[in-house]
């Protein structure tokens, strides 16, 4: 197909996928009132499941909870649409996380021709493994640590005549910085097997610069995060795992193309 043509069958791909995209916003847009009081707010629930599971666990060696948040947790709003645009941007973003599978299958359908039967049966697995990859990052932000992270920004105290009153759009920033930056790290396997498969990488390099990559790390859990020591620590333990983890993705994928050392030698 010539290049125009190729952009035409893009275009209607990324048409549809758009129209996914605006499907799943409208559906966020109309349970909004419930995503904002069990979703959005759920981190600063006391009953919320991380803070029960951690309060068992802290009851199993003393009497006390160790996690215990306000009955109602202070949010405020001091601009007049600064919640009209906190809708759209929650329904904009919660929209491309439920389209995402279809936003993957449309992309898979438009790389597909060119493929052959065995890269398109490894390109789904690719595809279902990037998404696999992506939730299990948000839900470990949402679940892990951005409850840790409300929690010491609340209780976290310079003085008695501080009010601690927290604006809406701080919130918001703070919960999706957090789960969507989780979710995007969590794929650094599978950015790590595309530059190995076109050796860029090799697991000697990532095994050279280990000690680096910590430094690194830490920094980049300081982004996601607002920049405490203790959600640091949390988000850094994860990461530094998946680094060991692309380590060893890189050395399969590496000794997957080297050539058979019975090939080199000449008849």
């Amino acid at each position: 197909m010539p290049f125009l043509a190729h952009v035409g069958v893009l275009r209607k791909h990324l048409f549809r996928s758009l129209i996914a995209v605006c499907a799943g916003a409208a559906l966020i847009g109309y349970k909004m009132h419930f995503i904002m009081d069990n979703i959005i707010f759920g981190p600063v629930h006391k009953d919320f499941i991380t803070f029960k599971v951690m309060n068992y666990v802290s009851r199993l060696f003393s009497s006390s909870d160790v996690f215990v948040m306000p009955e109602q947790f202070p949010i405020q709003v001091r601009r007049i649409f600064e919640q009209l645009n906190t809708a759209f941007y929650i329904a904009l973003v919660g929209g491309f996380i439920l389209a995402f599978p279809y936003v993957i299958y449309e992309i898979w359908k438009f790389i597909s021709p060119g493929l052959k039967p065995s890269e398109k049966k490894n390109s789904l697995a690719f595809f279902v493994t990037t998404y696999f990859l992506f939730i299990l990052g948000c839900c470990f932000g949402y679940f892990l640590v951005t409850p840790l992270t409300m929690h010491f920004g609340y209780f976290f105290n310079l003085s008695e005549t501080i009010k601690v009153n927290i604006d809406l759009s701080s919130y918001i920033g703070v919960l999706l910085q957090t789960v969507l930056g989780m979710g995007l790290v969590f794929l650094l396997p599978i950015i790590v097997y595309v530059l190995t498969s076109i050796g860029i990488l090799t697991p000697k390099f990532l095994k050279t610069y280990r000690r680096h990559a910590v430094v690194i790390i830490l920094i980049i859990a300081g982004f996601i995060t607002p920049g405490d020591i203790p959600s640091m620590l949390v988000a850094s333990l994860p990461l530094y795992l998946l680094y060991e983890t692309s380590i060893l993705v890189s050395s399969i994928v590496y000794k997957r193309n080297q050539p058979d050392s019975r090939e080199l030698i000449s008849p």
